[in-house]
């Protein structure tokens, strides 16, 4: 690493049209990031409740004036109260890089209620009320059948998504599409889109895990570090077709488990959104910046998985699953039980506020 970059982090951004964002929105975190070159953060339910839980000493006194100034509310309001604040003072942090990118980069994403992942009006109606809370706010919606319904609409109504609960090539071509007639419809009302910036997200490492899962369940033998290809070809496979149609979406990384999941993807016109230990992991590494976006995954790695895991083809091919089947496929499943899992944790946690456990 040349002395003229602050890290790895930092050089790949400076060097290449890779950006990186935080994920997470704590402030410690942030700042970190910040400082090597991220241009963008995110957050979620899991996020939220850990941000809380290890900055609680920054939230004890908003969380008690919250209780205490608004008797009625039950732990569901104070808890997305406070989860709005929290996003909206990361967003903060980043409104200097917003500014200076004219809106391009800069952007918090605060996630909808994922217990909602069936009901694309529940979606919408949270999503366009997100987008007024800072005018840096990117807002997550899962790729579910009903979450590429929201998507168009939330994309219309002039909302910048990022599209989250999504593992492969035919869910992120369906959010693609879905947000170009979303697009289209504005551009038809002569309403502005060069300001909307909206991403699709690959979690690239959850793709990973369920192979892992199923190989486990099927006492399967397989080739040390194979599985640890499917998410980085899921996502160069979904690369190539973006660019070859010209999307307006941009592509984003997330779900780290190793360091393919950030070498993979240098020099690609995309986002990789990097939890802060693995930031400092890789900013301690000697893994060479270089690019290697456009480097095919071996094939014979390719090959293996997409002949022996069934659920591998159905995410690589371009047709290998419809909407429909979205909301069954088992990485969406395995994840959106753990957000919603963790969104009933945040509220048990606002409980002990509320209701403090008299046998403590």
């Amino acid at each position: 690493m040349s002395t003229s970059y602050k890290s790895p982090l930092h050089e790949t951004v400076e060097t290449t049209q890779t950006d990186f964002w935080n994920d997470s929105c704590s402030i410690e975190e942030l700042t970190y990031a910040i400082d090597n070159g991220a241009v963008g953060a995110t957050s979620n339910p899991t996020i939220v409740l850990n941000v809380l839980k290890q900055e609680l000493h920054l939230w004890k006194d908003r969380l008690n004036q919250l209780i205490n100034e608004n008797p009625e509310w039950s732990e569901v309001e104070i808890t997305w109260k406070i989860f709005e604040e929290i996003g909206v003072k990361g967003s903060e942090l980043l409104l200097p890089v917003f500014e200076r990118e004219h809106g391009k980069k800069g952007r918090l994403s605060v996630q909808t209620n994922p217990a909602n992942y069936r009901n694309a009006a529940a979606i919408v109606e949270q999503a366009i009320y997100f987008d007024t809370l800072a005018p840096n706010i990117q807002v997550k919606i899962p790729v579910t059948k009903a979450g590429i319904r929201a998507i168009e609409e939330a994309t219309y109504h002039g909302v910048n998504i990022n599209a989250t609960v999504c593992f492969t090539v035919p869910q992120s071509l369906a959010v693609a599409e879905a947000v170009e007639r979303g697009l289209k419809r504005r551009e038809a009302e002569g309403k502005p889109v060069d300001d909307m910036t909206p991403v699709c997200t690959i979690m690239v490492g959850r793709m990973d895990d369920w192979l892992k899962v199923i190989a486990k369940k099927k006492q399967m033998a397989v080739t040390p570090g194979y599985m640890d290809w499917a998410g980085v070809a899921c996502m160069k496979k979904a690369y190539g077709i973006y660019k070859q149609r010209g999307y307006r979406t941009r592509l984003l990384a997330a779900a780290y488990r190793h360091h393919l999941h950030w070498s993979e993807f240098i020099g690609g016109d995309l986002i990789l959104t990097i939890p802060y230990n693995w930031q400092r992991q890789f900013n301690a590494s000697d893994v060479e910046v270089k690019e290697r976006m456009d480097n095919p995954v071996p094939v014979e790695i390719v090959d293996y998985l997409y002949t022996h895991f069934e659920d591998f083809k159905k995410a690589y091919d371009e047709d290998g699953m419809p909407v429909e089947e979205f909301d069954s496929y088992g990485a969406t499943v395995r994840t959106l039980r753990g957000f919603i899992q963790s969104y009933h944790d945040l509220q048990a946690l606002i409980r002990d506020f509320m209701l403090p456990d008299p046998d403590k």
